[in-house]
């Protein structure tokens, strides 16, 4: 067995530096009030001895833990299939890691989840919450404000409780997006434009429902065929589409996993791809939308940028407290701002990518 070698002290990094213990514990700590030459002396201490904060200590001190909670309103079985959630975490984690920060990541599939995430987020472990794939009557945004911790959420927030004036969120244009994919089917000489959309507990697919319907506004309600943001949704939803409307001929997918189940059904079929029945996703995913047969003409948006986006919302110190202005200045977003300065909603521009499918 090898010999425990005992971790470098505070005391030590003092000693060495030639300070005083509350000196060197201000500059570990990034406190402020230290004469410069003196700072340096401390750094190269801690450099030369190896020395690493004690977190437990630290965040007495500086009442900061350097640890935000990702919650994922999914359970495990979809978040780790879903190539959407790795591009978000993605983002997440590059802007937490650049500002020395770890990720906690909380999945909740049931009620037991939710109260050990609520208990969790009250503990005071963690400085903030990321929060995103909420369900309408999901109840983490009443947990997370009793926690009384800052927060921004993934998605345009949609629960029942009422209205609030304090909440963070960046989207993407949903609806916008979902506009676009279907004028650009109606351009192609389309009539018959299906839609299967996601599931309609969460925002993000009730906007791009929406905007499928502010475009074929007089269409056969037939068309719109309910999905769930899965390839099998996608593959049911197509079935059921070709039983009930035989004549289709595009179809919008509410995201690309959902498209690329609709695609392997048409090819079942006999449908030839553009040529019978033109397909359009949403999401840009590139292990999805550029792997399907054929390739996939889907709405892209920038799903690491809004995680990335997220992170410093919460890191800058706006979670519960930016306005649009402020996220707008930041990342030339769009806000859906309230006058006063209240805060508001982010919404990502997002754009239609073409390639054989339509």
């Amino acid at each position: 067995m090898s010999e425990t070698v005992p971790r470098p002290t505070l005391e030590a990094v003092a000693a060495l530096a030639g300070v005083s213990r509350a000196t060197a514990s201000r500059v570990v700590n990034g406190g402020d009030g230290v004469r410069e030459p003196l700072v340096e002396r401390v750094r190269r201490a801690v450099e030369e001895l190896g020395y690493v904060p004690n977190q437990a200590a630290r965040s007495l001190v500086t009442r900061r833990h350097d640890a935000v909670a990702v919650v994922v309103a999914e359970p495990e079985t979809r978040v780790f299939a879903d190539p959407f959630f790795a591009l978000q975490l993605r983002g997440i984690s590059k802007e937490l890691t650049a500002h020395d920060n770890q990720l906690v990541l909380l999945l909740t599939e049931g009620r037991d989840d939710h109260v050990r995430v609520g208990r969790y987020l009250a503990g005071g472990h963690v400085d903030g919450a990321l929060v995103f794939s909420l369900h309408l009557d999901d109840p983490l945004p009443g947990l997370i404000r009793r926690a009384g911790i800052p927060t921004v959420f993934g998605g345009r927030p949609g629960w029942s409780d009422g209205e609030r004036g304090d909440v963070v969120y960046v989207d993407s244009d949903n609806r916008g997006g979902a506009r676009d994919a279907v004028r650009h089917l109606v351009g192609l000489g389309r009539s018959r434009v299906a839609h299967i959309t996601g599931p309609l507990d969460q925002t993000s697919a009730a906007d791009r429902l929406d905007g499928y319907r502010e475009v074929m506004a007089d269409a056969d309600p037939r068309l719109v065929v309910p999905g769930d943001f899965t390839p099998a949704g996608g593959e049911r939803a197509m079935r059921e589409l070709l039983d009930r409307c035989p004549d289709v001929d595009a179809v919008f997918a509410a995201n690309d996993l959902t498209a690329a189940g609709a695609l392997r059904v048409l090819r079942e079929h006999g449908r030839r791809v553009p040529d019978d029945v033109a397909v359009i996703g949403f999401d840009d995913m590139l292990p999805v939308a550029e792997q399907t047969d054929p390739p996939l003409t889907t709405v892209r948006q920038d799903i690491e940028g809004m995680g990335g986006l997220m992170a410093r919302l919460l890191l800058r110190g706006h979670g519960d407290r930016a306005t649009a202005q402020d996220a707008g200045e930041m990342d030339g977003a769009g806000g859906a701002g309230e006058a006063g300065g209240r805060p508001a909603g982010v919404v990502l521009p997002t754009t239609l990518v073409r390639r054989a499918s339509a």
